[in-house]
């Protein structure tokens, strides 16, 4: 029997009551200090604290509508936000990480006392989430060349060499590609990549447009005039140097629901993971969960 985490181990002594409040703490979060972690474990005295940790069903340790508040990066918070989606608990953020793109769209303040005042007098809202053939995604769906190059970004951010190969491949292998789209924006053309995003800001703070979770809508931009080198050197200069051009993406067009097809198939990613291939319709949704915004 393998050793288990402690995350874990702190799960299954608390399986047997159901809490109506939690507190995830993502440890690998880049501003979690010890100092941070004991203020926030003393300001939510009354919360399950649990350790962020992928495997876990946290969900199994809470009421139907418990409060949930995570306190970490962009990752934890989103995947978090994510799972639960489609349920009715209010949920928290303190966000932690390097970048917390989603906190910044959503109009939080910075700082940790304010971020812990909006928590505990806020009011929980719901917002509008992606959706890209069932995935739900909170900064952006990609296609094509910029969501090859922002995983890439990733990879070698992470330091996660294993897929480094795959994922560079995938980059030098991209092409331009022909696409139609129908519904809410109607049109065809020839593109290296397609961006649908929710967030004005993707990966390492790499500006995209303006959209806000708090509007009912996504926005679409279309590279089509740019090459592989451009678009590849654009986004991981973001990812590794912080580098983000004065440039934005172009013309942008608000959405709720779009169809896309290309000639060939290409890739999508909904934020960092891949999800398949074309054809995708992606739609703006408005949440079941509901997030804790200032008052």
């Amino acid at each position: 029997m393998g050793v288990k985490t402690a995350a874990r181990a702190g799960a299954e002594k608390a399986a047997q009551r159901k809490a109506s409040r939690l507190l995830i703490l993502s440890t690998g979060a880049g501003n979690l200090t010890s100092e941070v972690e004991g203020r926030l474990r003393a300001m939510f005295a009354d919360y399950l604290v649990t350790s962020f940790d992928p495997k876990l069903d946290f969900e199994r340790l809470i009421t139907p509508r418990a409060r949930v508040v995570v306190a970490g990066g962009d990752g934890s918070v989103e995947f978090v936000v994510r799972k639960l989606a489609d349920t009715k608990h209010p949920v928290g953020i303190v966000s932690l990480g390097t970048f917390n793109n989603f906190a910044l769209a959503l109009g939080l303040p910075a700082g940790l006392d304010k971020q812990i005042e909006v928590v505990m007098t806020g009011r929980p809202r719901p917002i509008t989430v992606g959706r890209v053939n069932g995935t739900v995604f909170l900064e952006a769906c990609l296609v094509g060349l910029f969501g090859e190059t922002i995983a890439l970004g990733e990879t070698l951010k992470d330091r996660k060499y294993g897929s480094l190969a795959t994922d560079l491949g995938s980059v030098l292998s991209a092409k331009r590609f022909s696409y139609e789209l129908e519904g809410d924006l109607n049109g065809s053309g020839s593109a290296m990549s397609l961006v649908f995003t929710n967030t004005s800001s993707i990966g390492s703070q790499l500006p995209v447009g303006d959209s806000t979770p708090r509007d009912h809508y996504l926005e679409f931009a279309v590279l089509a005039g740019r090459t592989r080198s451009d678009i590849a050197a654009r986004a991981l200069a973001s990812a590794l140097l912080m580098k983000h051009a004065e440039e934005g993406l172009g013309q942008v067009f608000r959405f709720q629901k779009v169809s896309v097809r290309t000639r060939p198939r290409v890739r999508v990613y909904a934020d960092n993971m891949l999800v398949g291939r074309t054809p995708a319709t992606v739609t703006a949704e408005v949440s079941a969960v509901k997030v804790i915004l200032p008052p």
